[in-house]
């Protein structure tokens, strides 16, 4: 059953900065959600930390907000015990692709039926704004004494060379374009990545609205490109393409879907493939206890079914 955008949200005061990206960001998943019909007891929000990591407080869906880096993992584990959830990733620019890059690589190799939602806005905005794994290397914001020394990620090549079948770029005020690039994700079968430019009000004086505003350009408006595989010789090329597009920033930024292949095999598609009942009685549905609250598994269950994996071990005596 459908419901408008304002079903989906708590009654909590969202207290992100005035003017944060992140007030786009909130306003369009929430209307996706709804033009979706998302059942909340079935769709999962889970965040790690920073000011995106609120964003499962106020979204009434049901919701984790996990640890630093540990957004994906833990969406991961909640997938893939109950596959019939929608669930998506909301997570900063410094928590995706600092601490929890392993992770984030890892989800594209597995291609899980998640949707990762990256709020973009090149510093960790949370504490004091640092310079995040997007800062370009010599740039300097206002919280920085000395331009950034590193060089940056470039996330949109990363997720396609991990392995993300569908990857998107959009802009957290253009909220009805990217309200269209979430509801794209979601329907997406396989692993989803949206880089969302968000500007940071408070702490990033560099990449502004008004930076942003004049850059950005859709990949809608050019009449020759077309991210989709439709058939698996074509792969090689749309990743090159895409990744060649992607390398685009400054000037002009493109937005919209860079690359986006449906032919891929899920994660859950290939665990079916190895246990035959695993869509119809994954783990969330099996029992765990049996009369009445005692383990299906007990110790001598347990050395039953493993007596001949058990190695005895014995304990040494001093005058061994």
């Amino acid at each position: 059953m459908a419901h408008k955008p304002e079903y989906y949200r708590t009654d909590l005061w969202v207290d992100w900065c005035p003017g944060c990206g992140n007030y786009g960001i909130l306003t369009a998943l929430t209307q996706a959600i709804a033009e979706l019909g998302l059942d909340p007891v079935k769709t999962v929000v889970v965040s790690g930390i920073g000011c995106s990591g609120k964003t499962p407080h106020y979204i009434r869906v049901s919701g984790v907000h996990t640890l630093h880096g540990r957004a994906i993992p833990f969406a991961t584990g909640i997938k893939l015990a109950n596959p019939s959830l929608t669930v998506i990733v909301e997570g900063g620019d410094g928590d995706l692709l600092g601490i929890g890059a392993g992770h984030f690589v890892a989800l594209g190799r597995r291609n899980i039926d998640l949707t990762v939602i990256m709020h973009n806005n090149q510093v960790y905005g949370l504490t004091k704004g640092q310079a995040s794994p997007t800062l370009p290397r010599d740039m300097r914001t206002k919280s920085l004494l000395k331009p950034n020394i590193q060089d940056m990620l470039n996330p949109l090549v990363l997720a396609i060379a991990s392995g993300y079948t569908f990857v998107a770029r959009a802009f957290a005020l253009d909220v009805k374009h990217l309200k269209e690039i979430i509801k794209q994700a979601i329907m997406h079968k396989g692993a989803s990545f949206i880089d969302v430019l968000q500007p940071c009000v408070t702490y990033n004086d560099v990449y502004t609205v008004q930076f942003y505003r004049k850059a950005i350009y859709r990949l809608d408006d050019e009449s020759n490109w077309d991210p989709i595989v439709r058939d698996p010789s074509e792969e090689y090329e749309k990743k090159m393409k895409a990744i060649a597009k992607a390398q685009e920033w400054g000037a002009s930024i493109p937005v919209g879907v860079f690359y986006h292949n449906p032919l891929v095999p899920s994660f859950e598609e290939r665990l079916q493939g190895r246990l035959r009942y695993y869509i119809e009685n994954p783990p969330a549905r099996q029992s765990i206890t049996v009369n009445g609250g005692a383990p299906l598994i007990d110790d001598r269950r347990m050395r039953k079914l493993f007596s001949k994996k058990i190695v005895p071990v014995r304990s040494r005596r001093p005058s061994d």
